[in-house]
């Protein structure tokens, strides 16, 4: 009888390493795929400028929209995953420096940025340019003049990206964003302009920077990845739509809560937000109490 046990229950563990293998071999076999696919696009112009006004607004812009969050206050890069199951994730150098982008041309950075590819069309992993790509042409412009003439950073990551087991599945899944290229209408053009003003249209183009973690309709939602907590609904509906512009300012200038609760930077990047100009801030305030 004992004998019958084991061998019904080494029975059922073979099947069920049978179906891990395939589920991690057919995950593996599609998010390879996908990470390998090649994207052609015509790339749009963008004007630079070597402007201190402009390199000034653009290293602004590269905090609100998280480039040194990632990328390091340097920019010449870091590991921003490095996690056996889920797998070893570099942040590039941007910089001139060794291990960086010493001859990528504004072609390259527009690449990047609006579309999400590398400058042999391959995707960029976790790189946020379905943001990136709803920016107008002055403010992307801004982003790769600074980044493009900041002191260059010797910094190497000669053993790159890869993915972890945990890391397949998710992405197969859906659970894992790593490949943002598949979001984006690449045939879009960038905003000609919006108005900096305290409107709803102009809340609407600075939430950009808030959607991949709490989504277009502001409503926020599962954990961004494994160990992080549900997202906060930051519209009309969650606790932010109780604030006034001033309580909403404070939070996103100190990282504490009208109740006293203290943000995670981790998982709620305040110290980017707070990066935006009071005016901005309202402008936003005003659009998420409008959802």
């Amino acid at each position: 009888m004992f004998r019958k046990i084991i061998k019904i229950a080494g029975i059922i563990l073979g099947v069920i390493v049978v179906v891990i293998a395939g589920f991690f071999t057919k995950a593996y076999i599609s998010v390879e795929g996908r990470r390998n696919k090649h994207y052609a696009m015509d790339v749009q112009q963008v004007p630079m400028s070597t402007d201190s006004a402009i390199l000034a607004h653009g290293a602004r812009l590269a905090k609100v929209k998280g480039c040194t969050e990632c990328h390091g206050a340097d920019l010449g890069g870091k590991v921003f995953i490095d996690d056996p199951a889920l797998g070893h994730i570099v942040a590039t150098n941007l910089t001139k420096g060794n291990g960086g982008l010493s001859d990528y041309t504004k072609t390259d950075w527009i690449r990047a940025l609006k579309h999400g590819v590398n400058r042999e069309g391959k995707p960029l992993l976790i790189m946020p340019s379905e943001e990136f790509t709803l920016l107008t042409e002055q403010d992307m412009g801004a982003i790769i003049s600074y980044c493009a003439q900041v002191a260059p950073v010797d910094r190497e990551f000669p053993e790159g990206s890869s993915l972890g087991p945990l890391g397949y599945l998710l992405t197969d899944l859906g659970k894992l964003s790593l490949f943002p290229v598949e979001k984006i209408d690449h045939n879009r053009p960038l905003v000609k302009e919006v108005k900096a003003e305290v409107s709803l249209a102009y809340g609407k183009y600075l939430s950009t920077s808030c959607q991949g973690c709490h989504r277009e309709n502001m409503k926020g939602g599962d954990p961004i990845a494994p160990g992080f907590p549900p997202v906060m609904d930051i519209s009309s509906s969650g606790r932010p739509g109780k604030w006034n512009d001033d309580q909403f300012i404070a939070t996103l200038r100190t990282g504490t809560t009208p109740e006293g609760h203290t943000l995670n930077p981790a998982e709620m990047p305040w110290t980017m937000a707070k990066e935006f100009t009071d005016l901005e801030l309202k402008a936003l305030h005003l659009y998420l109490n409008s959802l």
